[in-house]
This record gives structure tokens, sequence and C-alpha cells, in this order.
């Protein structure tokens, strides 16, 4: 009885692992499954803000657990693999994606005009997309050198701390010329 049971928990663990490292199973779409799971983070974190109105201090510390977690469920994942960042694994543009997202929403959270939110988080999806394919330093650092979970979240945060980077240039920029 208490094989089978071992047996049952170590089955949903595994499978309970692979729906959270392949962001309920984006990751495994076929062809740009970074790309669906990023569009899906940008739609469900419009979702959750603007119509379930969940607070963005919330949801940081929440980023914060998930980013914690997914370093440990990616290395178990790939603990028998060559592979050590396989495609379908999208959690990491999860967090990535949802880094630009939620600080603007911690920045403009007086703001209500829907068409600009949108168009804000159009461009911070296209934006972050481009720094994850390019992967500009120090990012690239993490991708080639550092081959576990860490490293494999870490190359999406940084393209995700690029966007906030832009964004905070184009605001500053926006402010003081137009």
């Amino acid at each position: 009885m208490h094989a089978k049971l071992l047996f049952l928990y170590l089955i949903m663990n595994y499978k309970i692992n692979y729906l959270f490292v392949t962001f309920l199973g984006i990751g495994k779409l076929p062809k740009i499954p970074g790309s669906y799971a990023s569009f899906a983070t940008t739609i469900l974190l419009f979702v959750l803000f603007h119509i379930f109105e969940i607070s963005v201090d919330i949801f940081l510390f929440i980023l914060i657990f998930l980013f914690i977690v997914s370093i440990f469920a990616i290395n178990n994942y790939v603990k028998n693999s060559d592979n050590k960042d396989p495609k379908e694994i999208v959690i990491d543009e999860f967090i990535g994606q949802a880094i630009p997202i939620s600080l603007y929403e911690l920045a403009h959270q007086e703001n209500n005009n829907k068409i600009e939110i949108i168009t804000f988080y159009f461009i911070m999806f296209i934006l972050f997309r481009i720094f994850d394919i390019t992967k500009p330093y120090p990012a690239n650092y993490y991708d080639k050198n550092i081959k576990n979970g860490l490293g494999v979240i870490m190359d999406d945060v940084v393209a995700g701390l690029y966007v906030v980077a832009i964004m905070v240039l184009f605001m500053v920029v926006k402010s003081n010329f137009f």
C-alpha cells in the first residue's frame, strides 16, 4: 500500500511540476513556445490587474515566491536530462515578462486609460521578446554559463529589467520634452 502511494505521489509531483514549468502546457506548443508564454502572461496580467483588480504589491510578493520555486522546479525537471534549458520550460518567460508589467502597474496605479495601458503592455511584450531572443549582456552570460534553474530564469529576468530600463527612459523623455 505504501509503495503504491509513494508511486502515485511521485507521478503527481512530476505532473504538477511539468504543468508548472511549462506554464500549464503552453511550453509544448510548436515553434515559438516562449512567445506564446509571454503573450499569455501579458493577457493574464491585464486580466488580473484590470478586471480582477489584484493588488500589484501582493502580486510582486507572489512573483518573488514563483522565482524561488521556479529554480527548484526547473532543476527537478531537467535533473536527468543533458539539456538544462529545454524549450518547453517557459515559466522563466512568465517571470521575465511579469517584471516590467508589474513595475509599470506599480508606477501607474492611477491610470485608468485602458487604451494607453494596452498599448504599453503591447510595447513591453515586444521589447521583452526582442531582449529575450537577442540576449544582450549579461543575459547571454547567464544563458551560456549557468546551466541550472537559476541560469534559465536569470536571462529572462535580465531581459525584463532591460524592458524596465527602456520604459523608464521613455517616461523621463516624455515627461521632460513632451
